[in-house]
């Protein structure tokens, strides 16, 4: 039985709670917030796209009956970052869902170098600062959760998306230490590792899919179930979706360098 000592669950219903969404406009960042609304979270949604975040904050205010604020930020901008930041440390939320992210294709040496350092602060550095931002309160209070979007892209080599998986990978790592740091602390963190789910990324990645069976996909809504019951039972890691639990599991079984070979060739299809 849940006492006042105990909070129940991140994402349990009862009394209402607070969480902040990044890349929460669109994809699998907006599938966390109509979930967590459901569930009766009070939400800050941060994303670039001001108009597209009013839109969904109103929208889940008339449904849910929750509070939902917009925070219109460049999370690659610093002082934008500081300004989610400062948010962070001083709302001081029950969950924080770090989604913001995107990924570039194409031959490393090809391609815009600005942009590529900005998908490293995107994906990496602002995740890093966001998480310090709100992990002192969590531990503080002795409860709270933070779950990391990284891919299935970051478990190998991906050439020609050699950026994306690196960051990718960091992510993982990164969140797997902090889980274990904190594991006596009843604050928890989960890497989120899924596979080819139907959002916008893809297009706006230029990544060319219309080869790639049925079965590949998940939908954005059950990535995220998928996530809210793994960090329910306290996992480091969720893949979600039993054929992508299947191929992390698959791979660890091909010789690394034969791997990286055939992700290469999958690389080089996607942009044919």
């Amino acid at each position: 039985m849940e006492t006042s000592e105990t909070p129940p669950a991140p994402h349990a219903r009862g009394p209402r709670r607070r969480a902040l969404v990044t890349g929460a406009s669109t994809g699998i960042g907006a599938a966390f917030a109509d979930r967590l609304a459901r569930d009766q979270y009070d939400l800050v949604l941060v994303a670039r796209d001001a108009e597209r975040l009013e839109a969904l904050a109103k929208r889940l205010e008339a449904r849910s009956g929750i509070q939902a604020e917009v925070e219109a930020a460049d999370l690659v901008v610093a002082s934008e970052r500081a300004r989610v930041e400062a948010r962070l440390a001083d709302w001081a939320p029950d969950l924080l869902v770090n989604n913001a992210g995107f990924g570039t294709v194409g031959p490393f040496a090809e391609l815009d170098l600005d942009r590529e350092v900005s998908e490293i602060e995107l994906n990496v550095v602002a995740l890093v600062r966001l998480s310090r931002a709100v992990l002192p309160r969590m531990v503080e209070r002795g409860h709270g959760a933070v779950i990391n979007v990284s891919s299935l892209a970051g478990e190998s080599a991906t050439a020609y998306n050699a950026t994306y998986g690196a960051t990718k990978a960091f992510v993982t790592s990164f969140s797997e230490s902090l889980h274990e740091e904190l594991r006596d602390s009843g604050v928890r963190v989960q890497a989120l590792l899924p596979g080819f789910t139907r959002t916008e990324f893809q297009e706006r990645a230029g990544v060319k899919v219309d080869r790639l069976p049925e079965f590949a996909w998940m939908s954005a809504e059950a990535v995220v179930d998928a996530s809210l019951e793994a960090l329910e039972r306290g996992a480091a890691i969720c893949v979600p979706g039993v054929q992508n639990r299947v191929l992390s599991v698959a791979q660890r079984w091909v010789p690394r360098g034969l791997r990286r070979r055939a992700i290469a060739a999958l690389g080089r299809s996607a942009m044919e």
